[in-house]
């Protein structure tokens, strides 16, 4: 789904500074910071579901000596390493959308502090990530792993979302029961994501077959898990069926957000009656950022530049 792109002028295709909009280039970095993000968590699902999550046993090097995985270690070494290795363009992005926007910086504060924010987490990531393989991939630090990189994936989102849209103040553009209720189901959401990182942490899919698992049942938590993930969808249907009716600003995204999280839905039954295929729960970790991402966006849209008066 494309962000909108309301009546805002257009820089020079070379520059980002004059006018205060991102340049071409701060643009297609931007995009590539979300998608590699959201890629990352793909192919770092990959290395779980597969068991190759010590497929590389060392970190930064992947062994005692050597950068790259060796033949001994076999496709769960060349799967570690090839999600490792999506780590350097990603933190290559995130630092060329800080330096791209530095010339914009005091015309759009926003974009250039959530660079920032992005840059930060991507960094604490590379750092998780090699606590996570000296630590023989503990669940919990697994879990926050994960976590982190949904975030990531929704400031992202936020960012490309708001370069579109002019800086400056911002204004409520819609009723304020309606982004209350909005902010509920943000909550309801955060729930839902929660108790699923707790049932994939009690699930048989944890990277390596000598892995302690969390301790929960897993098979309570997936029930628990899809409790409020009904509820979530219920909630989205309200918000989607008032913003349509009145016409409000979030009802493209809402539309959006309703659709994922029906596939969503329907590929979390079908991997709970199937026995956990890898497949199944990789995509659904993957839509679950894209969920996330999608509801970050919609929240945005509960306002709107405001009205300056010349």
């Amino acid at each position: 789904m494309s962000a909108a792109k309301p009546g805002t002028a257009t820089a020079p295709a070379d520059s980002g500074s004059f006018d205060g909009q991102p340049s071409r280039w701060l643009r297609i970095f931007a995009w590539a910071s979300f998608v590699l993000n959201v890629l990352i968590i793909g192919t770092g699902g990959a290395v779980r579901l597969t068991g190759s999550g010590l497929g590389c046993s060392e970190w930064p090097l992947c062994t005692p000596g050597s950068l790259v995985p060796t033949a001994e270690l076999g496709i769960h070494g060349m799967i570690e390493f090839g999600n490792r290795t999506i780590s350097g363009p990603l933190l290559l992005a995130a630092i060329l959308v800080v330096v791209l926007g530095w010339r914009i910086r005091r015309q759009r504060k926003d974009l250039f502090v959530i660079s920032w924010v992005v840059l930060g987490l991507v960094l604490l990531q590379a750092f998780v990530g090699g606590v996570i393989v000296w630590e023989e991939l503990k669940a919990v630090l697994v879990g926050f792993h994960y976590t982190v990189s949904l975030i990531i994936v929704c400031v992202t989102a936020a960012y490309v979302v708001r370069m579109y849209e002019p800086g400056g103040d911002r204004e409520r553009a819609v009723p304020r029961s309606f982004a209350i209720l909005t902010h509920v189901t943000t909550l309801v959401m955060a729930v839902v994501i929660f108790i699923g990182v707790l049932t994939t942490g009690s699930g048989p899919h944890s990277g390596d077959a000598d892995v302690v698992r969390n301790g929960f049942d897993a098979t309570l938590l997936s029930h628990v898990h899809a409790w409020p993930g009904y509820l979530l969808m219920l909630l989205t249907i309200v918000l989607l069926v008032w913003a349509r009716r009145d016409k409000l600003r979030p009802a493209a995204w809402l539309t959006g957000l309703l659709a994922i999280q029906a596939v969503q839905v329907a590929v979390g039954i079908y991997q709970a009656r199937n026995g956990l295929p890898p497949l199944a729960v990789g995509v659904h970790m993957v839509l679950a950022s894209l969920t996330a991402a999608t509801m970050t966006v919609a929240v945005l849209c509960l306002k709107k530049p405001a009205v300056t008066e010349h």
